[in-house]
């Protein structure tokens, strides 16, 4: 199982908090530094503010060296398809080759209505996802030399030149994710590397991922695409260091538990990461919340990451 770390900096964090656990996920052997994208926080003020993910990604990829970098998940409401995909190729250069973009249709109407983003129908909002997705990787795909033409309903592309190019060849990896059971497994049949279930209780994760990989055999894709899932993050020494990281996030231990959260002590870590194994995940998700809390990082690292 690969762990990656993976924060919501819409809680509130500044890049130099980011760049303080993406560095210290680094040293520390994590496999990915993942981030949201997102511009208002939920439940909390979320000062000093919003940061932007690509952004954030593209400083990030030149202050560290190894680790992987990507969001979970870039909204497509924020972002015209075209300018993206430059903007992840570009990340992916500075980065050596080491960014993945996860995109999805986005579902938070307060930040857009705070931002001036418009917000479309449910309907609408998975159409132009999956134009987002065909328009990104038609791009990165385009042989150098050729020009991209994509006649659709929301985005028109005349004769662009598809550059620049990725680093990673055939290109970055791709993710989709959700709890959808008709549209999320169909486009991530048809586009996905990776396919990740957010924040599902235990027993719902291996039906998710098996409605991919009927939406996959029905077009004739012959190798699934990865899976993972994410889960928040909660680990302790002892059931004290437990409660008081759990309080420090204003979240019951239990409630987390419930909700398949990686929760408890070390060993109680490593049994619920084999739950997530044992369902067919290869990649785990840390939702990491208290950015300040750099010890709880390392905890894991030494303690759970060797043991799965």
């Amino acid at each position: 199982m690969r762990l990656v770390i993976f924060t919501e900096p819409q809680q509130g964090a500044t890049h130099g908090d980011l760049v303080k656990v993406a560095q210290t996920a680094e040293a520390a052997g994590f496999d990915g530094f993942f981030r949201s994208d997102h511009y208002v926080a939920m439940g909390a003020p979320g000062e000093p503010g919003p940061t932007d993910a690509w952004v954030t990604l593209g400083a990030l990829a030149v202050q560290t060296s190894r680790i992987r970098l990507g969001t979970l998940v870039t909204s497509a409401t924020f972002r015209l398809p075209g300018p993206l995909a430059i903007a992840v190729a570009q990340v992916d250069e500075m980065s050596g080759g080491r960014v993945e973009l996860g995109l999805g249709g986005g579902w938070f109407e307060r930040e857009h209505t705070a931002y001036g983003i418009p917000f479309p129908t449910v309907g609408e909002r998975f159409d132009r996802l999956e134009e987002q997705l065909e328009v990104v990787t038609g791009l990165w795909s385009t042989p150098a030399g050729r020009s991209f033409d994509f006649p659709g309903k929301h985005y028109q592309l005349i004769d662009s030149p598809a550059l620049p190019k990725p680093v990673q060849s055939p290109r970055p990896p791709v993710i989709v994710g959700g709890h959808g059971k008709k549209r999320t497994p169909a486009l991530a049949a048809r586009f996905a590397d990776e396919f990740n279930v957010p924040f599902a209780k235990i027993e719902d994760v291996a039906p998710t991922f098996e409605r991919v990989r009927r939406a996959g055999a029905e077009i004739g894709r012959e190798t699934p695409p990865a899976f993972s899932a994410a889960a928040v993050l909660c680990v302790g020494r002892d059931d004290a260091e437990v409660r008081r990281r759990a309080a420090a996030i204003g979240r019951e231990v239990e409630e987390m538990r419930e909700n398949g959260g990686i929760v408890g002590t070390p060993g109680e870590a490593v049994e619920a990461i084999q739950r997530y194994a044992e369902a067919g995940a290869t990649r785990l998700f840390l939702q990491t919340l208290d950015l300040a809390d750099l010890d709880h990082i390392e905890l894991v690292a030494s303690a759970v990451a060797p043991q799965v």
